[in-house]
């Protein structure tokens, strides 16, 4: 089987079926679908269950919230395909998203990952998600974020798949392993990507598989609530300890405390400083249960790749900040 569609469920009754139909009706046929349901106390495991019984369609379900990245390696498990295609419960995919995700994928078997050109619902001429990168400061970024799709329109390598969308390599799984379920939720598409990073692997941005997504819908966070604040001080923290060596951590210490510091007021002034901070205390706990990737030296060409990558990544932010400022699209 050429690929598995997991899509992880959360109360998503206002637009699974969707999603799912969307799924059912690509022009490439060669998959599986399978469905997470992480306890939902809506009518959304009802819709899944509807489905039981049609060919080449699994149902997992589980009776409470397990976190995104245990749900999705629940999926990755069971899976049978060559290639894994991670997919939101509120995003709704365009007849040809997988056939094109893998002929990207197919081009280069040094290719991990490819992100998909997710479009906002409800705006749909604005990019929701274009790839992801991560800048010096430790901010994980979304490309493109609320500017015109049509500034997307080439192919091209990107730090980060963003796992609402995207097409994964088994096999490259198999060797640099799945979800870290210590993040539960937010970044851990990122860690996976910042792992393929490291060990020479490719993530790549495909703009001709497209999907539009209800950004938000499952966690109730279009831009921050509590949730999301405990998440993000935690995983933000988490993130580039597990994945920079000793001697980058070292060498971007001061710009990541800066980092720190600046995303610090910026979720006071959001009135969610103390769920930061929160985050923060978990992350204090989390620390000594990260597995840690060992340092390779065969690695090093890639570890440099990384560190250049976080730094333009820094001057990608402050373009995009200004563009957000002016409301530049």
């Amino acid at each position: 089987m050429k690929a598995s569609v997991i899509i992880p469920n959360l109360n998503g009754a206002g637009w699974l079926r969707d999603s799912i139909e969307s799924i059912w009706a690509q022009t490439e046929q060669d998959f599986e679908l399978i469905v997470i349901d992480n306890g939902s106390t809506d009518e959304s495991l009802e819709i899944a269950r509807s489905y039981r019984g049609r060919d080449r369609y699994t149902l997992i379900e589980n009776e409470k919230n397990t976190g995104f990245s245990h749900a999705v390696n629940q999926g990755i498990a069971a899976a049978k395909g060559e290639y894994m295609a991670l997919f939101n419960n509120d995003a709704f995919a365009d007849p040809d998203w997988l056939a094109e995700l893998l002929k990207t994928a197919e081009a280069d078997p040094r290719i991990f990952a490819v992100s998909s050109l997710m479009l906002r619902y409800y705006e749909p001429e604005l990019a929701d998600d274009a790839g992801d990168y991560v800048t010096i400061l430790g901010f994980a970024c979304k490309r493109g974020d609320g500017l015109k799709a049509s500034r997307y329109t080439k192919p091209c390598r990107v730090f980060s798949a963003c796992g609402g969308a995207a097409l994964y390599r088994k096999s490259i799984l198999e060797e640099i392993g799945v979800f870290d379920e210590l993040f539960f939720a937010y970044y851990e598409d990122v860690d996976l990507s910042w792992r393929a990073n490291n060990f020479g692997y490719k993530n790549v941005y495909c703009p001709t598989a497209r999907c539009r997504h209800i950004c938000g819908a499952t966690t109730g966070a279009v831009r921050y609530n509590p949730f999301k604040s405990i998440q993000s001080g935690r995983n933000s923290i988490l993130l580039p300890y597990k994945n920079q060596p000793l001697l980058m951590l070292i060498l971007n210490f001061i710009p990541m405390l800066l980092g720190y510091l600046l995303k610090v007021v910026m979720f006071r002034l959001r009135g969610f400083g103390g769920d930061y901070a929160k985050g923060f205390a978990e992350a204090r706990t989390a620390l000594p249960k990260i597995d840690k990737p060992k340092f390779r030296w065969r690695n090093l060409p890639n570890y440099i790749w990384v560190e250049g990558s976080l730094i333009v990544g820094l001057f990608r932010y402050i373009v995009y900040r200004v563009q957000r400022a002016l409301k530049i699209t």
